[in-house]
């Protein structure tokens, strides 16, 4: 199919990523996307034997060739994209690009890997995949910030079919036009709602699943001829429009410099496994209790808050002040407030449905309130903020200037491997396992792909 119209921004797209070259991807991107290897591979093992996964498996009837990270049992890749996915971010525990916000890790990795097992791809290919993916997905999710959450819909649920087809496209070496109808594809496959919210529900966890096997089939679909829409980006019906209310979006900030450029190389990595907009507020709770402050002489903890994560973090505030379950609770801003201050630190070990229910928590969580902060800078920047009001009227205040793990302040690979250790652990994995685990992910681009070691 041609046309003489003005390229779309899809064809631009295309153009950027045909063009890229693993040879030539700068040193800083490779060894992003070996932390970002070795997390995934970590969250998705902490969380083999959750509920929510034990459904996932047992939802699937597409046995195939393709490792299921963390279970003996394989997959078609389509399969295995969405339950490594869904693994990957089901724990919340998963990369962040602040500037948007979207998880790309949890959507780009596991469709990368399930297409280059599948079709014995190249190390480099998957190289390609994820640097390409992931690029795509963080620049996406810059062209109108905001108002994707505000719409009512989930950014890395919209965004990432999208974003997968690019990554499992470029690693299969996809000409532009096959790209475009990739892309154009997975604009049909973009879902995606937050009303998770509203009682802690699973579905959250498996957007990026789902995400990740849409872009995989889009891929696929392209690099058979399929056609998709060229505008599926800034169309009158497209992504965009559908998704965001609209179409006038910084498409510069998707095309402009792709590939001279890498957001990738600032994406945030985790230390607690929650709303990753939570975090430096934990981190003003744990250094107020380190400040002398008790629990029983808190009247109240008052945070300043940026208005566009009220409605996903703070209401309806009595709720979140109580949540109804261990994953609601990860989404509560007063409650992670309590469980820093009253434990100390906050692992997956504080958000089971028994720990929500600890009445030192919820004491504490019921006197945390917020008022918005018409100056703050998210989503360029994550600060956090809490005014503790004590009994006789004295203040104590601390605030976090930045996300920690994040661009301003990121964690090493030490860190990284330190997180994997413990999710490893977390998931039940032996020493000699963890061992091998380590090692792919230290060579991942060397030889073919070959994840045998991720399995059992």
């Amino acid at each position: 199919m041609t046309s003489s119209a003005e390229p779309s921004v899809a064809e631009h797209l295309a153009e950027r990523i045909a063009a890229l070259d693993p040879a030539f991807l700068p040193e800083s991107v490779r060894r992003k996307c070996e932390d970002l290897l070795i997390d995934v591979i970590g969250l998705c093992v902490a969380a083999r034997h959750s509920d929510y996964i034990e459904s996932a498996l047992a939802a699937c009837d597409d046995d195939g060739p393709c490792t299921a990270i963390g279970h003996g049992r394989r997959l078609s890749a389509a399969g295995a994209a969405f339950v490594n996915g869904t693994a990957a971010h089901g724990e919340d525990f998963d990369d962040t690009f602040e500037g948007g916000p979207v998880h790309a890790g949890a959507v780009i990795v596991p469709a990368v890997l399930a297409a280059c097992e599948r079709y014995a791809l190249s190390g480099a290919a998957a190289l390609m995949g994820i640097a390409a993916g992931v690029e795509t997905l963080c620049r996406l999710s810059l062209v109108v910030p905001k108002a994707i959450h505000r719409a009512g819909f989930h950014p890395t649920a919209v965004l990432g079919p999208m974003a997968a087809a690019a990554g499992v496209g470029a690693a299969l070496g996809l000409t532009q036009r096959q790209l475009v109808d990739a892309l154009g594809t997975a604009g049909s496959m973009a879902s995606g709602i937050i009303e998770y919210l509203a009682e802690g529900a699973w579905t959250k966890r498996l957007h990026p699943g789902w995400a990740a096997q849409s872009g995989l089939r889009a891929a696929l679909l392209g690099r058979a001829g399929f056609v998709g829409p060229r505008t599926v980006f800034e169309g009158v019906h497209g992504v965009f429009h559908g998704f965001a209310h609209a179409r006038d979006g910084d498409y510069a900030a998707l095309v402009g410099d792709f590939g001279k450029r890498w957001l990738l190389e600032t994406l945030a990595f985790k230390p607690y496994p929650c709303g990753t907009m939570i975090h430096p507020y934990i981190d003003c709770a744990r250094r107020l209790a380190t400040r002398g402050v008790r629990t029983d002489e808190i009247e109240t903890l008052v945070c300043e808050v940026a208005e566009a994560t009220v409605h996903r973090l703070w209401e309806p505030l009595a709720d979140k002040q109580r949540p109804v379950n261990g994953y609601a609770a990860k989404f509560s801003t007063p409650y992670c407030i309590a469980a820093g201050f009253v434990r100390g630190d906050v692992g997956l070990d504080a958000f089971t449905d028994e720990a929500v229910r600890d009445p030192a928590l919820l004491g504490l969580a019921v006197k945390v309130r917020y008022v918005i902060d018409r100056e703050n800078p998210y989503p360029a920047n994550y600060t956090g903020h809490i005014r503790a009001r004590l009994r006789g009227g004295r203040l104590v205040e601390e605030r976090q200037p930045h996300l920690r793990g994040g661009s301003r302040e990121p964690l090493g690979r030490a860190d990284i491997e330190k997180k994997f250790l413990r999710n490893a652990r977390h998931g039940g994995w032996r020493d000699e396992q963890i061992a091998a685990a380590l090692k792919l992910a230290g060579t991942p681009w060397d030889g073919a792909v070959e994840l045998s070691a991720l399995r059992g």
